[in-house]
């Protein structure tokens, strides 16, 4: 089951967090409610996202926000210190797998009232909206949302007339017949996939790969499942496929992956939009497809981040943010945020086609929906992906699959005992 902090201590800080809500924050002077706003998109995607939150500010006279920018480490290092001495924000941006340990301190307020009564809510991608769920309540707006997508070098497939694989047998045919070993010495000089199993890109690949499979690791109630009949099955198909078809080096992680497609050393890899810079500044000809379908159809786990209300934050500042989600949800500001940020839409009202002007967001809005939600309400998510890297790693080395997933199992419920 989920790991959770004592009630008595969650409370506690709560108390301290809301006791202290109208001291040290930005003031309501002059009807003016004055929120503060911690974010770490520190690229084009926090130009835009500061962009939106001026233009929020100048369209109504009630709410004004502060963005403030920190590197994601330095913010998530400080947001609880800083919110336990009243100078911390009442709306910050945090990747999901954090939400849940901020959650159980009492540092996040519930976000149901809002869901529940706002229509902005209702046309939010439901993949996204999981990602800030923990133990049944809401406590994160989706901000980004991207599900894990193939990159492929264009080049590399029309050389070797493949097609884009759609199945995984297809999969393992394209990587195989763009695997080239000139000298016949083992070392190809161009590998057909790059398999990541370990660190992978938003520790998402081997999730993926797991519910794709038709498997999971662990359920939305908690309950450790990795050691499952169908992810036996799945981790047996993929180390034999790479065992046998050397189509990919093992032991890579998601960086060693970007660099080997930037290298032009690889006609396949997963990763995220940031993908589609790399190969340009590295004059790489790709293309984005989808997760070619496993057993259970495409299941691609999100790299994203959601925006959380703060129990330092008061009745009226919470309404205020609150108010700012519903802007920043509008059709036409979800364009403008994927179009400059390079995320794909947020809401089913924005097409492919309002977006087919950055043909990188137009390819993953059509994705959007196979993207699912990593680890939703896992507390210990480090210690359970760091069970499932050696579980993955060590089975693509010659490991054998069953007893692996047995000790990851093992690993995993201990650390959500813990």
């Amino acid at each position: 089951m989920k790991k959770a902090l004592p009630a008595a201590f969650a409370s506690v800080l709560l108390l301290a967090l809301a006791g202290c809500s109208s001291a040290g924050t930005p003031s309501e002077e002059g009807g003016v409610i004055e929120l503060d706003f911690w974010h770490g998109y520190t690229e084009a995607d926090g130009e835009v996202l500061n962009d939106l939150v001026a233009e929020f500010n100048k369209s109504q006279d009630e709410v004004k926000i502060t963005p403030s920018v920190k590197p994601w480490a330095t913010l998530l290092d400080s947001a609880l210190p800083a919110l336990t001495a009243k100078k911390g924000p009442q709306l910050m941006a945090i990747p999901p797998e954090n939400i849940p340990v901020f959650a159980s301190k009492g540092a996040l307020q519930p976000l149901d009232d809002w869901y529940e009564s706002d229509s902005a809510a209702d046309v939010l991608n439901p993949g996204a909206v999981d990602t800030g769920i923990v133990d049944g309540e809401r406590f994160g707006a989706p901000l980004s949302f991207t599900p894990l997508t193939m990159f492929y070098n264009t080049a590399m497939f029309e050389a070797a007339g493949v097609s884009v694989p759609t199945t995984w047998d297809e999969w393992v045919g394209a990587a195989t017949a763009l695997t080239v070993d000139a000298n016949g010495d083992g070392e190809p000089e161009q590998y057909g996939l790059a398999l990541q199993d370990n660190a992978t890109v938003g520790n998402g690949v081997w999730p993926s790969l797991f519910k794709s499979g038709g498997g999971d690791v662990v359920t939305s109630d908690g309950d450790v499942v990795v050691d499952s009949p169908e992810n036996v099955e799945t981790l047996t198909y993929w180390s034999d496929a790479v065992a046998t078809g050397k189509f990919s080096p093992t032991g890579l992680t998601g960086a060693d992956a970007d660099g080997l497609f930037s290298a032009g050393k690889v006609a396949m890899t997963l990763g995220g939009p940031w993908l589609a810079t790399v190969s340009e500044e590295s004059g790489i000809e790709y293309g984005i497809a989808p997760l070619p379908a496993g057993p259970d159809g495409i299941v691609a786990s999100a790299l994203a981040v959601d925006m959380s209300i703060t129990a330092q934050a008061s009745a009226e500042e919470k309404s205020a943010a609150e108010k700012f989600f519903t802007w920043f949800y509008q059709k036409e500001n979800m364009v403008t945020w994927s179009l400059a940020s390079g995320w794909p839409p947020l809401t089913s009202e924005v097409t492919a086609e309002d977006v087919a002007e950055n043909p990188v967001v137009s390819a993953l809005a059509e994705q959007s929906q196979y993207g699912a939600a990593l680890l939703p309400g896992v507390i210990p998510s480090t210690d359970v992906l760091t069970a499932l890297d050696t579980a993955t790693q060590k089975a693509l080395a010659g490991g054998d699959p069953a007893e692996l997933l047995r000790t990851a199992q093992q690993e995993m419920e201990a650390a959500l005992a813990g």
